[in-house]
């Protein structure tokens, strides 16, 4: 026992000697003593060399430049480690002065008394030492979180892109930590006219690269994303954002020796503050009425790339996932460009949609995907990671699906054995909820366009994600329908009123929806021709014939062998044709289709014919239908620009 209070006197009496020039008494945050950790007396080896390793750490010839120390003292079984970490925006002179404290708070209050392992947080430094070699070491044991309990006072739509710009910012923070020597990066973005985003993120300088990537990321995706603040700190790394500056730019917190030079500072100082708190007290309502009328980034009502400024990515870090966009990593090729698999340096995997210079999809189609996926968040929708508009090079990163799109295992009759019924099913229900979410939930209306089974991409456990938004048109609050002179989309899944003329709304996706359901059941293309009594059919022609006979049934992909409910299935015909009826008034909204796939007891409508009906050689002229004969094609390349009648 009297060899720690011989220790706490010399620690006490280098703390009271040097607390003259410290910046201020640092704030304990909170402690982690691992309960399985091992002990130690205070006659033992190991303590004598946990006091040199204290020695060490807070002795005036150790240097604090890069706020980071760590030593190793004595050999196994008694070896101790340990390091010490400041704040990366404070001074040396200040680090110096926090580690000495930090080193005699420990032992005076004995915050972990006798463990042979311990990690101390304070708000401004981390102290850690340990029997086990935690130098150049990864470590996610003793968490420390702290979140700002004021929450964000916006409304939904400007939480939401808070949300998107924090994530966006706190992750391009971490990647610019990692590449750093110091293992840091402290930023400031500006949200709007009146407020700022602050951050710190820091790893220990030890670690390498990627170890210092993958802590900071696992900090970002457990911050909070609703609060005004927050920080999550492990013992090898942290990262904190707030709504204030909390950060010193100017690295300099010394206190000055006199009290005359306390006088020249202290005094002006003071007089700003109170000259702040006078100015911000009288402009508390000019700034509410600021947060309720102007937007946290750019006008809600602009349809600008800005909206995504802050998923921007730098081309040579894209070029670098890709391995410079090789054939290996290359996932497809479709009618805007090619798609690669790419791997940025934490290991997170991204699609990467490159568009060919050649390609229909100009920058007006390209900043119309930015746009619209930027404002969307749905599970059922594939995620927009960022994008790239570097001179000719036109680039968007989605999230990594594993599984492809629907069609490589739909057409494929080695692959359709894959997608039994049930997971078939579970395919139908999230893309309508998806689909849902573009007509009715999200801040705008939109419409797809282009609903088919190659933009629907399947994640590892075979859910749906709708993805390419290059066709999408976002509508306002109270638009319903619209027209276009330039009808773009893919034949045999576009609606008879939007391939004739032009016309497009919410029904338009609801009819190909409802072809989709059909190919999904079938395993069969609509644009391909199918025979039936002598006559020609498409997909939708044939069910059609199918359910009037009687036989739906015959429809259904013959891989399920007997591994479906005769009576759901049909079920999903029936609401299959209800999407594809020609008159636009007799489709159901896509809430109503939903409610029909989970609720088995609402009882549905009779379908009428659909739309693009081939008729046979024994059908009358003058039957309700349109002819596809002229305009349809069989091609179901997705950039067809045709001239409405």
């Amino acid at each position: 026992m009297s060899s720690h209070f011989s220790l706490i006197f010399v620690f006490l009496f280098s703390f009271v000697t040097s607390t003259r020039a410290s910046a201020e008494i640092p704030y304990f945050l909170d402690r982690h003593c691992p309960i399985t950790t091992t002990t130690y007396s205070g006659d033992s080896t190991f303590f004598t060399n946990l006091k040199t390793l204290f020695s060490s750490l807070s002795s005036r010839n150790t240097s604090y430049s890069t706020g980071f120390q760590s030593a190793t003292v004595g050999q196994a079984p008694n070896k101790v480690s340990g390091l010490f970490l400041c704040r990366g925006d404070l001074s040396p002179e200040v680090c110096h002065h926090l580690a000495v404290f930090a080193i005699n708070d420990t032992i005076f209050k004995r915050r972990c008394p006798d463990t042979s392992e311990a990690t101390f947080y304070y708000e401004e430094c981390m102290l850690r030492y340990s029997h086990k070699n935690i130098l150049s070491t990864l470590i996610y044991d003793g968490v420390y979180i702290l979140n700002n309990p004021k929450n964000i006072s916006y409304n939904q739509n400007q939480l939401h892109r808070f949300r998107v710009l924090l994530s966006s910012r706190m992750n391009q923070a971490a990647i610019e930590a990692a590449d750093s020597s110091r293992k840091l990066n402290i930023f400031e973005t500006e949200l709007n006219p009146v407020q700022t985003l602050y951050g710190i993120l820091q790893c220990t300088p030890d670690l390498t690269r990627q170890d210092c990537l993958s802590c900071l990321q696992s900090c970002n995706n457990r911050l909070p994303l609703y609060s005004s603040g927050g920080r999550y700190m492990y013992p090898s790394c942290n990262a904190r954002y707030e709504l204030y500056p909390f950060f010193n730019e100017s690295a300099i917190a010394t206190l000055p020796p006199s009290f005359v030079t306390i006088i020249a500072v202290v005094v002006p100082i003071s007089v700003l503050f109170l000259l702040f708190v006078v100015v911000f007290s009288f402009r508390p309502k000019r700034k509410r009425t600021i947060h309720e009328t102007e937007p946290l980034v750019i006008s809600t009502d602009g349809d600008d790339i800005k909206t995504a400024g802050s998923l921007q990515l730098d081309f040579r870090a894209i070029e670098a996932a890709t391995d410079k966009f090789s054939e290996s990593n290359k996932l497809g090729q479709g009618g805007f460009g090619q798609v690669y698999k790419g791997t940025f340096p934490n290991r997170v995997q991204v699609a990467v949609k490159r568009l060919s210079k050649t390609s229909g999809q100009g920058e007006r189609e390209f900043e119309n995907e930015v746009i619209v996926v930027a404002k969307l968040q749905h599970r059922n929708l594939v995620k927009l990671l960022g994008f790239c508009l570097e001179g000719e090079e036109k680039i968007l990163v989605y999230e990594f699906v594993a599984n492809k799109s629907l069609d490589y295992f739909l057409f494929d009759s080695k692959m359709q054995s894959k997608l039994d019924w049930a997971r078939r099913h579970k395919i139908i229900g999230g893309v309508a909820r998806g689909i849902l979410y573009l007509h009715q939930d999200s801040r705008l209306t939109i419409i797809h366009r282009d609903l088919k089974a190659g933009n629907i991409l399947l994640d590892v456990d075979m859910n749906p994600k709708v993805a390419d938004f290059g066709m999408a048109r976002i509508f306002g609050m109270d638009q319903t329908e619209a027209n276009t002179k330039r009808v773009v989309g893919t034949y045999g899944y576009m609606s008879p009123e939007y391939a004739m003329y032009g016309h497009f709304s919410m029904k338009s996706d609801v009819y190909s929806f409802g072809v989709l359901v059909l190919e999904i059941i079938s395993g069969m293309k609509n644009s391909s021709l199918y025979q039936m009594d002598g006559s020609i059919s498409n997909l939708v022609t044939y069910t059609w014939r199918l359910w009037s006979n009687g036989s739906p049934l015959e429809l259904v992909d013959p891989s399920f062998g007997d591994n479906y409910q005769k009576n759901v299935i049909t079920r999903c015909i029936h609401i299959a044709l209800l999407c594809v009826q020609e008159n636009v008034e007799d489709r159901p909204t896509m809430s109503a289709i939903l409610q029909m796939l989970t609720t088995s007891s609402i009882s549905l409508d009779v379908p009428k014919q659909p739309g693009f009906y081939f008729r046979g050689t024994d059908e009358q002229k003058g039957e309700v239908g349109t002819s596809m004969d002229a305009i349809c094609s069989v091609d179901d390349a997705s950039i067809t620009s045709v001239a409405p009648r």
